[in-house]
């Protein structure tokens, strides 16, 4: 089958798209976290906004090998969520839900693109899944540690550094206000669990 004219054609692109706003989406969830003062939580969330925007260049990859000089525009009609707010933990819990809903989306293009006959497509998606899964998980731990007012503390003594001006403490919380330079607990790194670091 050729690529151009397959539902996994088609699949690429409503991705592409959805990458590329999830991206969009994430941004202004670090925008206002920065906004607010937590420099620790935005660093995580964009970083999670350029692993999208390298989800989005992989998939245009895919697309423009299916160019054979004949793509000059294509029509795109997917759903996409615009339900981020500037209210900051709300929207923890809403990219999430985002993160999980690309996840069942890129389960059914696998399937389809293995149907198809694109193998190295199916593994694309595939691997994105198990990526956006990995988000949703991250989202839902720093919603719920947000949300109840954990961030910044742990069940274990951790190490704790201040990212303005490299201060350290060890504890099972960070400093309010670091020591040394002023800066806020909310500007420190957080400590995830392991099987959530980015």
């Amino acid at each position: 089958m050729e690529l151009k004219k397959s539902k996994t054609y088609e699949n690429l692109k409503k991705a592409f798209v959805a990458e590329c706003c999830a991206r969009t989406r994430y941004e202004f969830v670090e925008y206002g976290e920065r906004f607010k003062g937590y420099e620790g939580l935005a660093t995580i969330v964009d970083k999670i906004a350029y692993q999208e925007f390298n989800h989005a260049r992989m998939l245009y990859t895919k697309i423009t090998q299916a160019n054979d000089g004949t793509i000059n525009n294509e029509e795109i009609c997917v759903g996409l969520p615009f339900r981020q707010k500037w209210e900051m933990v709300e929207n923890l819990k809403l990219t999430a839900e985002d993160e999980g809903d690309e996840a069942v989306f890129y389960g059914e293009a696998a399937k389809t693109a293995t149907e198809e006959g694109f193998p190295d497509i199916a593994k694309l998606f595939d691997m994105i899944k198990e990526v956006e899964l990995k988000h949703k998980k991250i989202f839902m731990y720093l919603y719920e540690k947000l949300k109840e007012g954990d961030l910044y503390k742990s069940e274990t003594s951790k190490r704790w550094t201040c990212p303005a001006c490299g201060y350290e403490s060890t504890g099972e919380e960070a400093v309010d206000t670091c020591p040394l330079c002023g800066a806020k607990a909310e500007t420190f790194r957080i400590n995830f669990p392991k099987e959530l670091m980015l």
